[in-house]
């Protein structure tokens, strides 16, 4: 598959509390970390998404049913947990989007209280590659805004990771029936 100047991968939220032993870990999260790092010299744009929670954001709980509204303390704004993944490898000059900054604001979308579309319009990008976690959550509210917005959307299949199989499954679904296409790292890399 050819990648174009018109194309940008976005890298969503490959943070530390979603990877193993974090907060809110997504199994086997951290396995999409080799497969971003050989997608990102690909691309003539790559944009990065992160979590970046006040500490009393309102999905947080004390009892977390991990469900919305109802997760445990994650990715706390300037904590370990917020940080990317270690061996992720963010350019120094990478524009980086941040979520869910206020109490009120669940953040699930990258494109959601951040200037991320106008970005990407100013480098007259129209279609965009999504990586990263989780798959039914951020990834999903992510790619279906994009599909809003008129991107032309791909979903790297194997450089994503959901949190549950059935939520996964119904995300997938979900993000077809809005005309998101899907397609390997290895189609790109």
């Amino acid at each position: 598959m050819n990648i174009f100047p018109s194309d940008a991968l976005i890298v969503i939220d490959v943070q530390n509390d979603f990877c193993a032993g974090g907060a809110l870990a997504v199994e086997d999260g951290d396995a999409v970390v080799p497969i971003i790092n050989k997608l990102i010299p690909c691309f003539e744009h790559v944009v990065f998404t992160r979590d970046w929670h006040p500490p009393n954001h309102n999905s947080f709980s004390d009892n977390p049913q991990y469900v919305d509204k109802s997760w445990p303390p994650h990715c706390i704004a300037n904590s370990e947990g917020a940080a990317f993944h270690p061996d992720l490898k963010v350019p120094s000059n990478a524009p980086i989007f941040s979520t869910g900054q206020t109490p009120e604001e669940e953040g699930y979308s990258g494109f959601e209280g951040t200037d991320l579309h106008h970005a990407l319009r100013e480098k007259n990008v129209d279609r965009v590659f999504l990586c990263g976690l989780a798959t039914d959550y951020c990834v999903k509210h992510t790619a279906l805004a994009a599909a809003d917005l008129k991107y032309h959307v791909m979903l790297i299949v194997d450089a994503v990771r959901g949190v549950s199989p059935q939520t996964t499954h119904d995300a997938f679904h979900e993000m077809r029936n809005a005309g998101v296409e899907t397609c390997s790292a290895g189609e790109i890399a």
